[in-house]
């Protein structure tokens, strides 16, 4: 039987988990005992409910995949503008950049934007330049918690999980009614961002609405005669984003949800304007099955589309849409302390680009399906085995991947070891793409691409517990983690002689092995007085061939950390005093790059009567410039600030 018969007979039976995302504990009002707790002491981290990692909803301690969460609380105290920000300053071993016409480009641990799967509430995106997604479509209004698994996670997620997976996670209110309104200006560039939330639950039926509107001007960062400099300004534009997820439980064991939203955005250039729609909607049911069984079934279909405008006038020189449509069944069963997850998804991808003959349009049809077990013999011992078949129909291809991973837990001690593997199906555009490139050369795609492949062998130990006694009293938590990837027919282009057809200039093809090696060092530290630190440290090794361009080049050392002290005084009042700062190396690449570099961020948080809270940051704060502006440097201007404000106005009638 061929892998595509294999997998569509069996697709129809096979079922798994509940994906639903955890509910994020309310935001601390002063003169409120448990609250003012929660706000002084980051306790319960450990005990945050994350789903991603295993498909399941697991607690934060008890997953035996090392997994970052950054909390509802830590996406607040960040002040960050969008998911780049937020990722950039928690997270060593990350960074954004730029490419060419000034698209947002991703390093993390060495893999690139097409390697890491991007998820909203775990579905797909659809839609890539220069091989990454749009990221301005990933606002932090709404999302509750964003858990982040670094390495191979293709036994569960499949294409594009390479290199690991982050996952955006929206709140969900239990309350009657929530109503946020948030303002936000930024003198770099005179941002503004607004934005609105509003809940309302009652019973049966429960809605949430988010919109987020921006606008900023173009910001220039070099003098007219610098030759040297790769970026000259960053471009201005705006964004608007809305989003409507409308829930209806019929019965105390059927849940049904609806999704829709509409994104759209404006990049201003000199002579032109890039415009970018995407449209997304879905439907999903959960049927609790007694008490330890749930079926999911879902549809969403996801639209993103590109155009070029002069004098708005489209030029239809640069149309482009991807329209994916995925269903998915999902089914778990719990026995005791174990669970059995299987699962399968149909996705249809359909891409027309200009960067196609003729402006042409290609399809393709893949499907999988992948079972996990999570056992649990005894307290102290828990094993993950996971295993997934995908075919793809563009290329008659398949691919089988798998992941172990165990975990030992001892008393204020967990070690962890795991081995995955990931794998990256060849794009439509990398098998079809005929395309000259900014009147440079040609590039060709190759139909006879081969599946990327990665094998992730991850090993960590963790250690938390408790100061007591001292005015230092609080909790502590510290990790260490090593990490090996092995990377094999990476899909890159390469020199392409020419044919009887085809002149000569660029085609798609798959190289050899690259070896990447690293280890992660992270720390926290939440005293009960207010006093946190936190730190963070990312190594990095490469060996073989060089998995940088000009665009992304992976830096062996880059670190995070943050200093903060937070109070309460009366009833009505508490401040959030916070510095934060990374520092990245300079990376070892064969391409002019820029060198070593350190941010700092000041930020002051003060939450005033009731659901009142004032923003101001300075970023940049001792005023870091580039000399020369390459596609990896800091795109800063210098020193900049910030200030905002949010209201929750259901709270002032409380």
């Amino acid at each position: 039987m061929t892998p595509s018969r294999h997998i569509f007979s069996l697709l129809g039976l096979l079922l798994s988990v509940q994906s639903a995302s955890p509910v994020p504990a309310k935001r601390p009002e002063p003169g409120d005992a448990e609250a003012e707790e929660n706000f002084s002491i980051d306790e319960k981290l450990l005990d945050e409910v994350v789903v991603t990692a295993t498909r399941t909803p697991k607690a934060l301690k008890e997953v035996p995949v090392v997994t970052r969460l950054i909390s509802t609380e830590e996406i607040e105290r960040s002040d960050a503008s969008n998911i780049q920000d937020l990722l950039a300053e928690e997270l060593p071993g990350l960074e954004f950049g730029y490419a060419m016409t000034q698209e947002t480009t991703l390093n993390l641990s060495g893999f690139g934007g097409n390697a890491v799967l991007f998820l909203v509430d775990g579905e797909r995106l659809a839609g890539e330049t220069m091989d990454n997604i749009d990221y301005n479509r990933l606002d932090l209004d709404n999302v509750g918690q964003v858990e982040i698994v670094k390495g191979a996670s293709s036994a569960l997620y499949g294409a594009n999980a390479v290199g690991g997976v982050v996952n955006l996670i929206s709140r969900e209110s239990t309350d009657p009614w929530n109503v946020n309104v948030n303002s936000r200006y930024r003198a770099a560039g005179k941002e503004w961002r607004n934005g609105a939330n509003i809940n309302f639950n009652s019973g049966r039926w429960s809605s949430t609405t988010n919109v987020r509107q921006s606008t900023v001007e173009s910001i220039r960062l070099t003098g007219l005669f610098d030759t040297e400099s790769k970026i000259h300004e960053i471009y201005g534009g705006n964004t608007l984003n809305v989003k409507e997820r409308l829930t209806f439980r019929p019965t105390a064991n059927l849940r049904l949800t609806a999704r829709g939203g509409f994104f759209r955005r404006a990049s201003d250039r000199s002579t032109y304007t890039d415009r970018y729609t995407d449209y997304t909607g879905g439907i999903r049911s959960l049927w609790t099955i007694g008490t330890h069984r749930n079926l999911e079934v879902s549809y969403s279909y996801d639209q993103y589309d590109k155009a070029r405008y002069v004098n708005d006038t489209r030029t239809h020189d640069h149309d482009y849409s991807n329209r994916q449509h995925i269903v998915r069944v999902l089914f778990n069963n719990f026995f005791g302390k174990n669970a059995l997850t299987v699962g399968g998804d149909i996705l249809h991808d359909y891409l027309t680009t200009y960067q196609f003959a003729a402006n042409g349009a290609r399809r393709q049809t893949s499907a999988d399906i992948f079972a996990q077990f999570d056992w649990n013999p005894s307290r102290v011992v828990n094993l993950v085995a996971s295993v997934r078949d995908d075919y793809f129909s563009a290329s008659r291809d398949n691919a089988v991947t798998a992941r172990l991973a165990s975990m030992f837990k001892f008393k204020q001690l967990s070690i962890r070891a795991s081995y995955s593997g990931g794998f990256r199906a060849p794009s439509l555009k990398e098998m079809y793409m005929n395309f000259y490139m900014a009147g440079i050369q040609m590039i060709y795609g190759n139909p006879d691409l081969k599946p990327e492949r990665s094998h992730n062998f991850n090993a960590a130990i963790e250690h938390y517990g408790e100061i007591r006694g001292t005015i230092f009293k609080g909790k502590y938590s510290a990790t260490l983690s090593g990490y090996y990837n092995y990377y094999d027919r990476r899909i890159t282009t390469t020199d392409f002689p020419g044919d009887d057809t085809r002149e000569e200039g660029a085609i798609y093809a798959n190289e050899k092995g690259v070896k990447v090696a690293g280890a992660d060092i992270a720390s926290r530290y939440r005293a009960v007085c207010g006093f946190g630190l936190s730190a963070s440290y990312n190594y990095l090794h490469v060996a073989g061939r060089s998995i940088d361009s000009q665009f992304t080049q992976p830096r062996p050392h880059s670190a995070t950390w943050r200093i903060d002290f937070q109070h309460e005084i009366g009833r009505f009042y508490q401040f959030y005093l916070g510095l934060s700062g990374r520092y990245l190396s300079k990376p070892k690449s064969r391409y002019e790059t820029d060198g070593a570099y350190t941010m700092w961020k000041l930020i002051f948080q003060q939450y005033v009567w009731k659901g009142v809270k004032v923003n101001f940051a300075i970023d940049n704060l001792f005023n870091y410039i580039p000399e020369v502006y390459y596609w990896n440097s800091a795109p800063t201007p210098g020193r900049t600030w910030s200030l905002g404000i949010s209201l929750d106005i259901d709270r002032m009638f409380r």
